[in-house]
């Protein structure tokens, strides 16, 4: 199948913090679902999929009428999923959705999508929010990436960077603008391709950042900054958070 925007969302069954989360009910309707309805909100993607090991996410993901296709059990990344997914289907940009985006709008990929259509240079890009309540430095849970002037990742890391050496005394550590990744990954497809065929990196493991093999293999990530503040679902206590569901219906 033809799609000139793929977007393409790993999805696995199993979770060790949160067993069984992609079909958790929320309001009558299993997490990968809303996550779904919120991407189909894009102008400018073209076709939806969902990338599974899992016979019983491929059925719940079929009964809601979205496209889904059954991948090998065992990947290293989700990306990796991805590109497996991708392989067959003739496309110009695909995207990785990761699937814990949930109350993700599809229109915030739009002006990404653009851009690259515009500008046959941008290989990767990705998105990230300004964060403003600073306790989420210390959550190891939420990324952070370090863009340079010219609007391209420096690095990512799941601790506070930069590193404020010299704190302001006014305890005023907001003077330099950390921003949060969302796992959101667009790629040419043959970028994709490239992607899979590199060996998984030192910085890439330890961290457990797939978008560090972009980097650590010489790679430019373009960053486009965004107010959308996707809900992160990572453990059952994480649950209360999805009081912004009800706007979804």
């Amino acid at each position: 199948m033809a799609a000139e925007v793929l977007a393409v969302v790993p999805v696995r069954l199993d979770s060790s913090r949160f067993e069984g989360k992609a079909l958790f009910s929320v309001h009558g309707k299993p997490l990968v679902i809303h996550l779904l309805d919120g991407l189909k909100k894009s102008r400018r993607v073209d076709h939806i999929l969902v990338a599974t090991d899992s016979i019983e996410i491929r059925r719940a993901v079929t009964a809601a009428g979205y496209d889904v296709v059954l991948t090998k059990g065992k990947h290293q990344t989700g990306t990796d999923r991805v590109a497996e997914a991708a392989a067959d289907r003739r496309t110009g940009i695909v995207i990785n959705v990761q699937g814990d985006n949930y109350a993700l709008d599809g229109r915030t990929l739009d002006r990404v999508i653009d851009a690259m259509k515009d500008d046959t240079s941008i290989a990767y890009a990705t998105l990230a929010r300004r964060i403003r309540d600073l306790s989420e430095l210390a959550d190891t849970d939420t990324v952070k990436v370090v863009i340079s002037a010219d609007g391209h990742a420096l690095w990512f890391s799941r601790l506070p960077v930069p590193f404020q050496k010299r704190l302001p005394a006014d305890g005023a550590a907001a003077r330099i603008n950390y921003y949060a990744h969302i796992g959101v990954y667009f790629f040419r497809a043959r970028a994709l391709r490239e992607y899979a065929q590199w060996p998984r990196t030192a910085a890439e493991i330890a961290e457990s950042l797939e978008q560090l093999r972009i980097l650590e293999h010489g790679g430019r990530i373009r960053v486009f900054l965004t107010k959308a503040h996707p809900i992160s679902i990572d453990s059952p206590d994480d649950l209360r958070k999805l009081e912004a569901l009800d706007t979804q219906g």
